[in-house]
């Protein structure tokens, strides 16, 4: 019976190194599937550090991975309607305080039309899904073309998030467009 013990810690040991190496393929079969489903992107950079950013986007499939994606435009559009809100409180101007409480109105809108096009993913309508984020997408293009111009109003961060919602956007739309 001696000489059991030594043979079962030679098979736990293989097992354990085994299972070792089948999690390594995994993580880096599932880093493969980020890769592919962002590289469409025109900034994948931006789809993969959002992916990043999520503890279940290592174990994500492709529809999951949508819906990570969706998931940081939606935070995106609430940090910009609040943006914009504090932009509007602060502002002097009649006219560039209504744009700002326009821009925020239209963050607002868009942050309900992701979560329409989350349910519309979770159903498995992906055109419809892609329409929302489309939609979603709007308000965003019509105030930046109202702030841009507005630099010094509107701090560069402010214009770092416009950004980054509109990429986002685009790697929503292209990861489902796949499906």
């Amino acid at each position: 019976m001696g000489s059991s013990k030594p043979s079962m810690l030679v098979v736990l040991l293989l097992l354990f190194i085994t299972s070792l190496e089948h999690t390594n393929k995994l993580v880096f079969a599932d880093k493969k599937l980020i890769e592919q489903q962002c590289h469409n992107a025109e900034m994948p950079e931006t789809c993969i550090e959002c992916l990043k950013s999520n503890p279940k986007g290592q174990e994500a499939d492709k529809v999951e991975i949508a819906a990570i994606v969706i998931t940081c435009l939606s935070n995106n559009s609430q940090v910009l309607a609040n943006n914009m809100s504090s932009l509007a409180s602060t502002a002097q101007d009649k006219n560039l305080k209504s744009l700002f409480q326009d821009c925020e109105k239209g963050f607002i809108q868009a942050n309900s039309n992701l979560s329409t096009a989350m349910n519309e993913l979770m159903s498995k309508n992906y055109d419809k899904t892609n329409n929302f984020v489309r939609t979603a997408l709007q308000p965003e293009i019509d105030c930046k073309k109202n702030v841009v111009s507005l630099t010094p109003s509107v701090p560069s961060d402010v214009l770092d998030q416009m950004r980054v919602y509109e990429e986002l956007s685009d790697a929503a739309m292209r990861i489902i467009d796949r499906f």
